[in-house]
C-alpha cells in the first residue's frame, strides 16, 4: 500500500526513445521505494494488544501501540450507589470527586500493565459545566484531584495536558472525562 503513493504522478514518457531519461525515472523511483519502504516496514511491525473491558462495552479500555498505551476516556464511579428500594438515584459527586475517581481508574489500568501515573506523557481533560457553578467548568476542582497524583514528591512527572469545557458528556450526571497515553520506557 505504501508503494502505490509512488506510482501515483508516475507518467509515461513522451519519447520511449529517450533511455537515459528513462533510466533516470527508474532510478529516482528506486530511491524514493526505498525511502518508502523502510518507515512502512517500521510501521508494519508495529505491535497492537488491545485491553478489553465488558463485553457490553463498545469500545477497548486501552490499546497497546508498541511500547504506547493508550488508555480511553474514563468517567467517575458512584461515590453512592443507587438505592432501588428508596428510589435515590447514585450520586457521583462534584468536579473533584468525579477527577478523583477517573485518575483512580486510570491508575488501577495502568498498574495493571505494569505502568504508573508517571508514565502518563499526554492527558484530555473533558469538563462539563457543573450545575453548582453556574454551568461553568469547574477548573479548580480538577486540579485539586490533578496535583494529587502528579508533580508531587512521590511522583514529580507532569504530562502535557489539556482541559476543555465540552457541551455535555455521554453519561448526564458526568462532569469529568479523562483519557491519557502512557509510554513503557526503555530506560
Amino acid at each position: 500500500m505504501c508503494l502505490l503513493t509512488l506510482f501515483v504522478g508516475l507518467k509515461p514518457h513522451a519519447n520511449p526513445k529517450n533511455n537515459r531519461e528513462s533510466a533516470m525515472n527508474v532510478r529516482n523511483l528506486l530511491i524514493a521505494a526505498a525511502m518508502v519502504a523502510v518507515p512502512c516496514a517500521m510501521h508494519a511491525q508495529t505491535t497492537v494488544t488491545r485491553i478489553t473491558g465488558p463485553a457490553t462495552q463498545r469500545f477497548s479500555t486501552a490499546v497497546w501501540a508498541g511500547d504506547t498505551l493508550y488508555v480511553a476516556g474514563q468517567m467517575a464511579q458512584p461515590v453512592t450507589p443507587a438505592d432501588k428500594e428508596k428510589g435515590t438515584p447514585a450520586v457521583y459527586g462534584d468536579t473533584e470527586a468525579q477527577a478523583m475517581s477517573a485518575l483512580t481508574t486510570i491508575q488501577k489500568i495502568l498498574a495493571a500493565q505494569g505502568l504508573t501515573m508517571g508514565d502518563i506523557v499526554q492527558m484530555d481533560c473533558f469538563l462539563a459545566g457543573d450545575p453548582a457553578k453556574d454551568g461553568k467548568m469547574d477548573f479548580a476542582g480538577l486540579n485539586a484531584a490533578y496535583g494529587k497524583f502528579f508533580g508531587t514528591a512521590e511522583q514529580p512527572n507532569k504530562p502535557v495536558r489539556a482541559a476543555m469545557q465540552v457541551a455535555a458528556l455521554a453519561a448526564p450526571w458526568g462532569l469529568v472525562e479523562i483519557q491519557v497515553v502512557a509510554v513503557r520506557s526503555k530506560k
